[in-house]
């Protein structure tokens, strides 16, 4: 049995038809990523949402992580680039105060659910099924991605060394990925928590990681 079947589309010619096509499959993935985890979401699913065969979605992308990782570094890059609107302006002194930043940096991570899924997926998940290359590729391009936001944030922390403020990018990182789940745990869980005894074991995502990310920077800052 093959899961070659009538599409949709047109096998692409052109260049443009090709990014028509990924863009497609992109727009799959984030729709189903506000209805499961990205842990339940197979390769077959997604080429059902798309309206391809498996064997046509992995003409444009290798398997369904490759399709995550490039979802998430097209989220970053929107993210940067919006993000220099939401932080804090500087002072007269031309600085802003680093618990300004971390909070802010924390609610804008807040507001983006899909990217804050995949931060959290990509440890655990997301690295586990792809070619050197592929990773290589973009592992490449998210690192270029980090270092832009990196110097979006000395621009506003100014006191931060490049290394420091690489360092704070990449605790921001994990501090998402670990936190992200306990914020939005199970129904069950979510259930088990309205116990008075249990109330501090909610987790409220932005606040929690401003204040690390805020501890993180007062650290950082010191070590230099």
């Amino acid at each position: 049995m093959t899961d070659e079947r009538p599409t949709q589309f047109q096998r692409a010619r052109s260049a443009e038809q090709r990014e028509i096509r990924r863009q497609a499959i992109l727009d799959a993935a984030t729709e189903l990523l506000t209805e499961l985890p990205v842990s339940e979401i197979s390769l077959r699913e997604l080429s059902r949402r798309v309206g391809l065969s498996k064997t046509n979605v992995v003409r444009y992308f290798e398997t369904r992580e490759a399709v995550f990782f490039e979802l998430l570094n097209r989220s970053l890059a929107q993210w940067i680039e919006e993000l220099h609107t939401e932080l804090p302006p500087v002072g007269a002194d031309g600085t802003a105060t680093p618990e300004a930043v971390t909070d802010a940096l924390a609610r804008s991570l807040a507001r983006r659910p899909l990217l804050c899924d995949l931060f959290g997926a990509l440890g655990s998940e997301l690295e586990r099924n792809i070619s050197a290359e592929s990773a290589r590729a973009f592992k490449l391009a998210h690192v270029r991605l980090l270092g832009a936001l990196a110097e979006l944030l000395r621009g506003r922390i100014t006191t931060l060394s490049p290394a420091a403020a690489r360092e704070l990018v990449s605790l921001t990182v994990v501090c998402t990925a670990g936190l992200w789940p306990f914020a939005h745990p199970s129904p069950a869980v979510t259930e088990a928590q309205q116990d008075p005894e249990l109330a501090d074991t909610k987790v409220d995502f932005a606040a929690r990681l401003g204040r690390t990310l805020h501890i993180a920077v007062t650290g950082l800052l010191s070590l230099q």
